[in-house]
């Protein structure tokens, strides 16, 4: 664990300096600094790769979606060549998720929001989320979340949405 140490002052009114410990954390159980994780707009040549991870996210979700991976990254092809925009997050080259985002909509539209599941619980997911909403310079998004995604209605609640 590495840890970052600040001065900083204490109190106001007393002007006494103290030092402030923060965590800069990159173990796997807090999480992974926003520097360490890129996030890069797809193209056609990624559209295989989205169409696999979005074949995991409707297993994911328990979705009754019966579309095959070719179908799937004709679909991703028909978002990314209109109104949407696919984002990848990697770090260290190795993917870690993906977003698809409606540009056209305001707020923006989140319509897609995905994790690898070998590395979920490890703070990738609120990692990459606050990276893309800053790389998207905003502060709101619509989200939509199936009512039986639990794991999914969780993991937006812990980031502060609602509903």
């Amino acid at each position: 664990m590495l840890y970052k140490i600040r001065q900083e002052k204490r109190s106001a009114r007393t002007g006494r300096e103290g030092l402030k410990v923060e965590l800069a954390v990159i173990n796997k159980r807090k999480g992974i600094l926003l520097e360490e994780l890129e996030i890069r707009v797809c193209s056609d040549e990624e559209l295989d790769l989205l169409a696999i991870l979005n074949k995991q996210l409707i297993e994911d979700e328990k979705h009754d979606n019966k579309m095959n991976i070719e179908q799937l990254r004709e679909r991703m092809k028909g978002f990314i060549h209109t109104d949407y925009v696919a984002y990848l997050f990697e770090r260290n080259s190795e993917t870690i998720g993906y977003a698809l985002i409606d540009h056209t909509r305001k707020p923006l539209y989140l319509r897609q929001f995905f994790i690898c599941r070998e590395v979920r619980r490890q703070g990738y997911g609120k990692t990459a989320f606050k990276k893309l909403i800053e790389l998207l310079n905003t502060e709101t998004v619509d989200i939509e979340v199936l009512s039986w995604n639990d794991r999914g209605i969780g993991f937006w609640r812990s980031l502060g949405f609602k509903g």
